[in-house]
């Protein structure tokens, strides 16, 4: 109970200390969101044709069982989501990877706000629906677990120009252990969440085939 206490009280201070940087990385997250929204209204009309013949393609694979296996879809987000994660902690201990990370964060919500967009716009509810378990599922840990990586590297990159570069005191090794400690805990729900996307998400979509599938043929004509 007092371990369970103690957990809770270091998170509520984290929150609190940071909570400016939260704000600032989740609003630009947001925008990243609503600037997906907007390419997606502004997009080729080529261009929407191609992406839903591939889509067309995909909703066939999916039926009929034709996807990659579930063994390789996990190897290849975990994989992904590793890459990501190495790149942004490494950019949270180099001072001048604070604008990287916040466009990373930008990109992740201009992606995610294009596919439920264009999803939406072209295939209607069903579209709706269809993003709902396909893209938000492995999100809601993903999405937190990246806003919370860019913070804490970015609080760190600000504590290192703070206190090394500028006023040559305070102590590194705690505040670098912290920072690392909270990557590796990250990562621990990024593995949950490709074992997500890899296992759970394809059966929630097969699901939804038919309500999409019934739509598409007339969008494709």
């Amino acid at each position: 109970m007092r371990r369970k206490s103690l957990w809770s009280q270091t998170i509520h201070t984290h929150v609190e200390n940071l909570k400016s940087l939260y704000v600032f990385v989740t609003v630009l997250f947001v925008v990243g969101v609503i600037f997906g929204g907007i390419v997606v209204e502004v997009l080729d009309i080529k261009l929407k044709e191609g992406l839903l013949n591939y889509l067309g393609h995909f909703f066939q694979g999916l039926k009929q069982d034709e996807i990659a296996d579930p063994e390789v879809t996990f190897q290849h987000a975990l994989g992904g989501h590793m890459k990501i994660t190495g790149i942004m902690w490494i950019l949270g201990i180099s001072v001048i990877g604070i604008p990287i990370l916040l466009i990373s964060i930008f990109l992740k919500g201009l992606v995610i706000g294009f596919t439920v967009s264009f999803f939406v716009s072209q295939l209607s509810w069903s579209g709706l629906w269809f993003s709902f378990v396909s893209v938000v599922p492995h999100n809601l840990l993903v999405i937190p677990a990246y806003i919370i990586i860019a913070v804490s590297g970015i609080h760190f990159s600000i504590y290192l120009v703070k206190n090394r570069l500028i006023k040559h005191r305070g102590a590194i090794y705690p505040q670098f252990i912290s920072y690392c400690l909270l990557v590796m805990c990250m990562a621990v729900f990024l593995l949950i969440a490709a074992g997500i996307e890899a296992y759970l998400s394809p059966i929630w979509m097969k699901k939804m085939i038919p309500n999409v599938g019934m739509i598409l043929p007339a969008i494709l004509q």
